[in-house]
């Protein structure tokens, strides 16, 4: 495609499913968003490898002691990274620390989170476990703006997938998986293209 990409920082703390299946999407033409950079607070995340194979950049900063935290400072590194590398876009793919300030001041409705439940039911972690054990029949995946909550940020895409009488915690991660890669990128792409309005709660996309 013709004119200048939005440049997409990703953050991933493990193996990063959804940041290959970005950046895959970025290896179309027709697609709006090029990844300047992957971010990581695990030197040994399978992330990193990914992003060798697709020529992107990478930096590791500091997880902090306190889970789901980075240490002092941390936060404003990665702002400095990603000024660095001109981002204008940053998405979260599988980054288990909670932003605080930093970021969230520096990129207002311009950070987007994957969360495999239909929010805001299930936050947290191991959301299809809490599926499972609440016995609800359909789950499904989230994208939404962060915020300074815990998975609650405005929902830009949703997708529902069934829950089988036979579905364990991995056949039903699985089958939320493959909708996240869906889904991860066509919210990136709208929010990239601007075709969204933000209405209190709602977002409104095709605006």
């Amino acid at each position: 495609m013709t004119g200048k990409r939005t440049r997409l920082a990703v953050l991933a703390s493990g193996r990063g499913s959804n940041f290959r299946a970005v950046a895959e999407h970025c290896t179309r033409d027709d697609y709006p968003v090029e990844i300047a950079v992957l971010v990581t607070d695990n030197p040994q995340a399978g992330a990193i490898e990914t992003a060798r194979e697709f020529g992107i950049e990478y930096r590791t900063v500091q997880p902090g002691k306190k889970r789901g935290r980075l240490a002092p400072g941390e936060e404003e590194r990665i702002v400095e990274i990603l000024d660095e590398f001109g981002v204008d876009l940053v998405f979260l793919a599988g980054f288990m620390r909670i932003l605080k300030s930093a970021l969230l001041d520096r990129f207002p409705n311009r950070i987007l989170n994957i969360h495999p439940s239909l929010l805001p039911s299930f936050k947290g972690l191991e959301a299809p476990r809490q599926a499972l054990e609440y016995g609800v029949k359909i789950a499904g995946c989230s994208v939404h703006f962060v915020d300074k909550s815990v998975d609650g940020g405005a929902i830009i895409l949703q997708a529902a997938v069934p829950v089988e009488d036979d579905d364990d915690f991995d056949s039903l991660a699985h089958r939320i998986l493959d909708e996240e890669h869906r889904i991860a990128a066509e919210a990136i792409k709208i929010v990239a293209l601007g075709q969204f309005r933000v209405d209190g709660r709602r977002v409104l996309t095709g605006q």
